[in-house]
């Protein structure tokens, strides 16, 4: 049996972490208290989902709702009760330091705006760091049963598969994704001119679904060659840059340089054989927007 099967009816009918933990195909000291977090963030999400929200703005189609929060309280609640010590980052609530220890990135609901108007195509995102390091990563989409998990030096698997990126090694026989972050002008045509270019050299097609975590997971799954954004935070690509990593691909900032925990970034993830590729049609665009 493997993860992403529903032998269970507890918590909403979907797997609860005890039988996750059973089924996983790898192991690290912390997993069942990451699988409890995420599994009780997901019976929040799927019990709101397609109902009547309060609704805050943030900024510019920048929202969060209850669901956000409920979530991040359920995930957070194993982790403080386990490990009182370690620090946490999440989207809504938490800000410890970054170069603590040990660290926790969450988002608790990446796809907010997709959550709100009823596409089933959101997730969290939860990532343990030891000393700067990625150790263990879990994003899962509740709604549809998928989880991703990826633990250092033993793969990435999806629904208890392992997972490896695409072979693919020229931009003009990719599938390629990217996200828009909520800045309405130069951000945005900056990414529009980067599309364009992709387009005018030839690739199989593009994708925007709206959520990173998934974004990066789907790169490590094969099923895009590489995933660009112009701004993402630590909590968007904690838990998907290690299953990249696993799944043996490559991510970094748009300048080619590791992505920080400490500040927001660009991000460019791809299959590692397209990376320079990749780069060099993305990080002119990128300067421009930096220049001002």
């Amino acid at each position: 049996m493997t993860l992403g099967a529903t032998p269970s009816q507890d918590l909403g009918g979907r797997l609860n972490y005890q039988k996750l933990l059973q089924m996983s195909p790898v192991h690290h000291p912390l997993m069942a208290t990451a699988l409890e977090s995420v599994v009780r963030g997901a019976k929040v999400l799927r019990d709101r989902f397609q109902t009547t929200l309060h609704i805050e703005t943030k900024g510019l189609a920048n929202f969060v709702t209850e669901a956000d929060f409920g979530s991040e309280r359920e995930i957070v609640k194993p982790i403080r009760d386990c490990y009182p010590a370690h620090a946490i980052i999440s989207e809504e609530s938490h800000s410890d330091r970054a170069d603590a220890k040990d660290l926790w990135i969450i988002d608790p609901l990446d796809g907010t705006s997709n959550f709100m108007h009823g596409i089933p195509h959101f997730a969290i995102s939860v990532a343990y760091y030891r000393d700067g390091q990625a150790e263990l990563g879990i994003v899962t989409n509740p709604i549809r049963d998928d989880w991703y998990v990826a633990v250092r030096g033993q793969g990435a698997w999806h629904n208890g598969v392992r997972q490896r990126v695409d072979a693919v090694d020229r931009i003009d026989a990719a599938m390629i994704a990217c996200g828009f972050y909520y800045d309405r002008d130069r951000m945005m045509q900056a990414t529009l001119d980067t599309i364009g270019d992709f387009f005018r050299n030839n690739i199989h097609g593009m994708r925007r679904y709206g959520a990173a975590a998934l974004d990066l997971c789907n790169v490590g799954c094969g099923q895009y060659g590489l995933f660009f954004e112009y701004k993402l935070h630590p909590w968007d690509y904690a838990a998907g840059q290690l299953f990249l990593a696993e799944a043996g691909g490559q991510t970094t900032d748009c300048n080619g340089l590791p992505l920080p925990l400490d500040q927001s970034s660009s991000i460019c993830a791809t299959n590692g054989h397209l990376h320079r590729q990749s780069l060099e049609i993305i990080e002119p665009h990128w300067k421009r927007l930096c220049e001002g």
